[in-house]
Order: C-alpha cells, then structure tokens, then sequence
C-alpha cells in the first residue's frame, strides 16, 4: 500500500507543477519560417494566392492523398476557402483575408475538432538573387494547462512542416519558371 500512496504523490505533485508552471507559460504562439527562391514575386504569387495550388506543395496534402478537399469562394480572391477532411491530418478550414497583389497572402485557420484557429500569412518580397518567401502563423490558446503547454511545442511541431512545404514550393516553382 504505501508504493501506491507514494506515486499517487508523485502523479499529484507533476499535475501539481504542471498547472502551477502553466500560468507563467504565454497564450500567444508565433511560428515562421523563410526560404530563398530564385524566382520574381509574380511566380511565386499564383501558387499561394490560389488555395488549389497549396496540395502540389503543402505537406499535410501529401502525407494524405486521400484527403477529402473542397473549395468556395471567390477564386485567388478574398473570401477563397479551403475545407479538408483527413482521417491522418485532421479536419480544417482555410479563409483568404487579406492580399496585397505579388506581396502577401493573409488566411484564417480553423480546426474544428479542437476549436482553435490562428492567423497566418505568407510574404513574397524581391530580392537581387530573386525573392525570399515568409510564412509566418500565429494564435492564442485559452488558459487551460494542457492547451497551455501545447504553446511551448507549436514551433517544433509545425515549424518543420512550414520548412518542408516551402522547400516544396522552391522545387516547385523553379522547376516551372
């Protein structure tokens, strides 16, 4: 009896911490990730200004070819959206918001399963050696500790997936240009 009295101590001292730690640990969240392509902004522009474009390079399409897709809106304008269903990926909602022609794409995320969204945008600007492409995404999480604690992962966790599919999108279009 008194090895279970004493992890049941332990269990309730690390939830304990973890709650207690959860309050200093920030809502906000920040990801973003660069690349260099050796393109003008006005090729690298139709690939994320048209939210169809986004499977021949985001990662999350690949990893699930089967990846049921759907599109309303405007066309690579604001109000386009995007609506997956994926048994591996998740679910999702993509929103254009904002866009600045040949510059920048603003979007609004959203995962049903999780009620959470975020705000993110990608950033086209020239270069002497071409353009550097920026995509950046951003959000809040309530104050629960698990939700929390996911706050310290987020850039680990899609950081390397941004740094795939923008490797993608330079294969891509220096491969069409």
């Amino acid at each position: 009896m008194g090895a279970l009295k004493k992890l049941l101590v332990v269990v309730g001292a690390v939830i304990l911490l973890s709650i207690v730690t959860s309050f200093f640990i920030p809502n906000d969240y920040s990801v973003e990730r660069k690349v260099n392509i050796d393109a003008q902004p006005s090729e690298i522009y139709p690939y994320v200004v048209d939210l169809r474009e986004w499977q021949k390079w985001g990662v999350w399409f690949k990893r699930d070819p089967s990846m049921k897709l759907d599109y309303s809106g405007p066309d690579r304008a604001i109000g386009m959206r995007s609506e997956w269903k994926s048994e591996t990926e998740g679910n999702g909602e993509m929103e254009i918001t904002q866009l600045e022609h040949n510059k920048r794409v603003l979007y609004r995320l959203y995962f049903p399963e999780f009620d959470m969204g975020s705000s993110g945008v990608v950033e086209i600007e020239s270069t002497d050696n071409g353009s550097i492409v920026t995509w950046r995404d951003e959000g809040s999480v309530d104050n629960n500790p698990i939700n929390k604690l996911f706050v310290l992962m987020m850039d680990s966790m899609i950081g390397p997936d941004f740094e795939m599919g923008l490797e993608n999108l330079k294969v891509l279009v220096e491969n069409n240009g």
